[in-house]
């Protein structure tokens, strides 16, 4: 396949899961990079991802089983895994080590996502969960730059700056981001480049 045809495939198993979870009436969000990119941010090209309940995990596999998507069981205890012609979909009831609660998902919203209406997790939920997931293993600032610059007027920032306060890779990126006009910190002392309008954003 082509990554156009990935690409094509990918979307498709995106569609298909959630039209599963919605006609199961499975409580769920859209999560991860495809909720940032309904939201603005740029298209991720390596899976799709959705948070439900731990309840709601075997009605969920056999609601997306039945859509035609191949349901793995991996080792991770925080997931399963679903497959649309090679391309992953991950269905997570844990997020950032967290169990997925009616809270979380009871502040998504509605959007339409690849002419599919579902729910798309908030922006700061978003956010904070891309920060507290870096670590020694995982610091590649890159894509949560990106998410950032395209959420940056959606995202309650007290809210994250609360949330990563015992994460010190998460408090690096965001004095990164203070530093780049990005955050609601507003500009740096002595520049004259507007926030968020930093790096030729």
């Amino acid at each position: 396949m082509t990554p156009r045809d990935d690409r094509a495939a990918l979307q498709d198993g995106l569609r298909l899961a959630a039209v599963a979870l919605t006609d199961a009436e499975i409580p769920f969000a859209l999560v991860g990079g495809y909720a940032a990119w309904a939201r603005g941010a740029p298209e991720p090209s390596h899976d799709a991802d959705f948070a439900v309940m731990e309840r709601d995990v075997d009605r969920a596999k056999a609601a997306i089983a039945a859509k035609g998507l191949q349901v793995s069981e991996p080792a991770e205890n925080w997931l399963f895994k679903a497959y649309h012609q090679g391309q992953l979909v991950d269905v997570l009831f844990r997020m950032v080590g967290e169990p997925v609660t009616a809270e979380l998902l009871a502040r998504s919203d509605v959007l339409e996502v690849l002419a599919v209406r579902m729910p798309v997790l908030g922006a700061t939920d978003i956010v904070s969960a891309k920060l507290r997931v870096l670590g020694e293993h995982a610091c590649d600032f890159a894509r949560p730059l990106a998410i950032v610059r395209g959420l940056r007027e959606q995202v309650d920032w007290d809210q994250v700056r609360s949330d990563v306060a015992d994460h010190p890779y998460a408090r690096a990126f965001l004095f990164l981001a203070d530093e780049l006009g990005i955050t609601d910190v507003g500009l740096v002392p002595g520049s004259e480049v507007e926030p968020g309008r930093a790096g030729g954003d």
